[in-house]
């Protein structure tokens, strides 16, 4: 199994994690609301779950520019 993290904004693979087995409370994926975890947490066919997050760019961005909030998707 694995975690796939990718950044919602610009698509861009921020990481994995490989694990056996994965307690959700330790990712917070529990903390979410559940229209955000509907929204940033996908569970594959293979057992492998991929979370959509924000990368260090779009962060950025984000914040020197809030109106590219209205966007759903960022290139740098």
């Amino acid at each position: 199994m694995a975690i796939h993290y990718r950044c919602r904004h610009c698509n861009v693979n921020m990481g994995t994690l490989e694990a056996e087995s994965v307690d959700t409370s330790r990712l917070g994926i529990h903390l979410l609301t559940d229209e955000d975890r509907v929204e940033m947490v996908n569970y594959s066919e293979d057992g492998h779950v991929h979370i959509k997050s924000i990368c260090e760019d779009c962060y950025e961005s984000l914040s020197k520019n809030p109106d590219f909030y209205e966007n759903d998707y960022l290139i740098h």
